[in-house]
Parts: C-alpha cells; structure tokens; sequence
C-alpha cells in the first residue's frame, strides 16, 4: 500500500514516514499544496495524509481538486486547527477522518488502519486461495491457519500478487507500489522477494509463476 503525506514540518513527516514504513507501508512525502496536487495527478496512492496549513497550495484547495478527480482515496488530515468549523469544512469537502496537532503515532497508525479497512466498501479484508489466505489489514499471511514469517517486503509483493490473482504483474508495477519514489530499487531486488516467497507459500496451493519478459502472478499450479 503507498501512502502520500502531505506536510511542512519536516521533522513531523520524517517521523510519519518512518513510522509508516515500519508498519510496512511505501510512503512518500511532500513539502507543500503544489507538489501534492502533482503528484496525486501522476500516481496511484492508496492514502492521503493532508496538512491544511501549505505553502504554495492549502491543504483545502489539495483536497477539492483531488475530489474533482479522484472521491474515492480515503483522506486524513493532519491539522493544528481545532475549531469546529475548520473540521467541518475539511470533512465536507470530502475528507474522510480528522486528526488534530499533537497526536500519538499509536493513533495515527490506527486511523491508517481505520481507512483502509473502510475502503474496502465492507468486503472481507482477508483474501483466500488455495490454503494461503491474506489478511489486507493485519497484514499477516497464513497457509491453514498457521501463520508465515515474511519479511515486510515479502508482505508487499505476495499483497499486491494476491490482488491480482491470476493476472501478470511487471517488475515495474512491483516498484512502483513496494517503494516511494525518492528510492531506487534494481529489478534484482524484486527477483529476490519473489525466490524467497515462492519457497515460502510452498505447500498453499499456488504458486508465483515468473513469464519471462513480463513479470509475475500467482494463481494455481498448472494453469
């Protein structure tokens, strides 16, 4: 899952970011309006982290332009602005939950988790196949109900090929979504998930197929 946050105070970013991560999340970072309005136009978030108080662009105009474009990524903003009408006009504009300045990053995590898991419309956030089944939201997999020892990186790429079971996914997708963009990743890299997972998910009932050329998809063995 990437996720954008969208903040000023560099401190209060590095330590979102890394906290985020940590849970195992790609995460980008923006210093002002402008820059997140670009790229929330050029890529694929799973989640907005929004300030309100942006040089360049305000944290309101961000969200009424992405809402133009885009009134399903789930919204949370950051804000030292306690007056209700501040939260009222954040929450109509299409904002889907409201943290105010200071906050705990047990609690952030929490309202992360909150989102994701309302973005899912109320379908089950564990997916199945075979014996492996996935939990979206714990994150956690499990062949038969026993859990497996991933790595947070092996998380990713098995969340990402279970979300388009059956379906090729390219190297450069897996990039794309594994790692923020101020990062560079070798193909190799992907290579060594992919050899580590397979080995792992071996005995679920699918398997990570390479195509040559094309990328990867996990579905049965043999089809």
């Amino acid at each position: 899952m990437r996720i954008l946050i969208t903040e000023d105070d560099a401190a209060l970013a590095e330590a979102l970011q890394f906290s985020l991560s940590q849970a195992g999340y790609a995460v980008d970072w923006v210093a002002n309006g402008a820059a997140a309005d670009e790229a929330l136009k050029e890529n694929v978030f799973g989640l907005l982290i929004l300030d309100l108080g942006l040089p360049k662009l305000d944290g309101f105009e961000v969200l009424r332009r992405l809402r133009r474009r885009n009134p399903s990524i789930p919204v949370l903003i950051l804000s030292g602005r306690e007056k209700p009408e501040e939260k009222v006009t954040g929450l109509d504009l299409g904002a889907d939950d409201y943290l105010v300045k200071p906050f705990s990053l047990n609690e952030l995590r929490a309202r992360v988790r909150a989102l994701l898991r309302r973005g899912q419309g109320g379908v089950s956030t564990v997916i199945s196949y075979g014996r492996l089944s996935f939990d979206t939201i714990a994150r956690t997999a499990a062949i038969n109900g026993k859990t497996l020892q991933l790595s947070l990186h092996e998380v990713s790429v098995l969340e990402i090929l279970l979300l388009r079971f059956g379906r090729v996914v390219s190297k450069e997708q897996l990039v794309e979504q594994l790692y923020s963009y101020d990062k560079e990743v070798s193909h190799n890299a992907i290579e060594v998930y992919v050899h580590r997972l397979r080995k792992k998910i071996a005995g679920a009932g699918v398997t990570v197929r390479t195509l040559y050329g094309r990328g990867y998809l996990i579905d049965y063995p043999g089809h």
